[in-house]
């Protein structure tokens, strides 16, 4: 295996030139979520007529390199599930990708059962990539030759995995489908999140804070606060500062002294004797607060998918019977024709023609061609 590691500009010569005359680009992004603090773009991979390079955004700007290419919607730019590769190339880079090609929405048109990109060059090619990098922290520098390697490797075989599943998904008709997906996914992923800048309350993030009284509230939120400082600081991941369960039982063990946290199953010695002075203290101020003064939990957020109310779930059920019988009809699994979420905004909104359910929010044409008729049908419980 062989590619072009690029760390400067100037060195970019023959990348640039490959880029300007390119019929087709294979991309792919290495980010630093899992270890640090921010998910940050790390690396950049492309294979373009069989040659392969991984660019280092660390040492240079790489939008004036990359910009013009990824943009034009004229030249296909070949991924695998790129959502959140596209929304890292939009907030760090300011590229929004153009002419997408997903394999990963080829293959679950397909209705293929294993989605990830080892899982389909083993079975399309007998290929089989290297796992030992998955959790690799791509910030670090100087990036090893066998990181590279592994990196490399992700885009050496898109172009020709592209091919052969546009040729299957050509033979079953459903080309247009996977273009509308294609299309979809450039739009909503080319948009980052928490756009309004406002700040996510972090008791949001955990599991059953909601219904707590306003007091245990506010120390759950003031030791998610001081786990989060501690982690931009060493530039961290949360997770790897303290986890969820032991900070909560932190929180209700109304620690005093260093000594009490150290009693904690899984909280660390280290970060106890460096830092837990300042979490105490931040504790037992919310502990001798006036409850007025106190944050409640934010109203109107909830985790995961709301629950439909009485009154709609009676139609969503016959949603979900159409839903599955066409699934099952044309071999894909339920969620990849319509989600649940996407079944119960119908409800909602009981479009009343074909023309108001195209208002649906990831309702595409082909979607209304296979199962509009019939979801009219079960909103008004023909």
């Amino acid at each position: 295996m062989s590619h072009i590691h690029v760390e400067r500009r100037e060195d970019a010569g023959e990348l640039a030139d490959a880029l300007a005359g390119a019929k087709r680009i294979a991309l792919d992004c290495e980010a630093a979520g899992f270890h640090r603090y921010s998910d940050r773009l790390c690396l950049v991979q492309v294979t373009i007529d069989g040659s392969t390079w991984t660019i280092d955004p660390f040492a240079f700007d790489l939008t004036e390199l990359l910009q013009e290419a990824l943009e034009s919607a004229d030249l296909p730019i070949v991924m695998h599930g790129a959502d959140f590769d596209l929304r890292l190339l939009s907030r760090d880079l300011g590229i929004r990708v153009r002419g997408l090609q997903d394999t990963q929405i080829y293959a679950a048109l397909l209705g293929e059962e294993g989605l990830g990109l080892a899982s389909l060059l083993e079975s399309r090619f007998g290929v089989e990539l290297a796992k030992k990098y998955q959790r690799a922290d791509w910030a670090e520098r100087p990036l090893t030759k066998d990181m590279l390697e592994y990196a490399a490797s992700d885009t050496m075989h898109l172009e020709r995995l592209l091919d052969v599943l546009s040729e299957e998904i050509d033979g079953m008709g459903r080309s247009t489908w996977a273009t509308e997906e294609c299309l979809a996914l450039e739009s909503v992923s080319a948009t980052v999140t928490n756009e309004d800048g406002q700040p996510v309350d972090l008791v949001t993030r955990i599991k059953g804070v909601r219904h707590l009284p306003v007091r245990e509230v506010a120390a759950i939120r003031t030791a998610l606060s001081w786990r989060d400082d501690i982690a931009r600081q060493r530039d961290r991941a949360v997770f790897r500062v303290i986890g969820d369960k032991p900070l909560i039982e932190a929180v209700g063990a109304h620690p005093r002294r260093v000594e009490d946290l150290l009693a904690i199953k899984g909280f660390p010695t280290g970060l106890a004797r460096a830092e837990g002075k300042v979490l105490i203290r931040r504790l037992q101020a919310i502990r001798e607060s006036d409850e007025a003064d106190l944050i409640p939990y934010p109203k109107g957020i909830r985790r995961g998918p709301a629950r439909p109310p009485p009154e709609l779930e009676a139609t969503i059920e016959r949603l979900k019977a159409v839903r599955n019988s066409i699934a099952e009809q044309i071999g894909l699994p339920r969620g990849t024709l319509l989600s649940n979420a996407v079944l119960l905004e119908i409800a909602r909104v009981n479009p009343l023609t074909l023309e108001d359910l195209v208002e649906v929010e990831a309702m595409r044409a082909w979607k209304i061609d296979l199962a509009g008729e019939a979801l009219l049908g079960a909103l008004r419980n023909d």
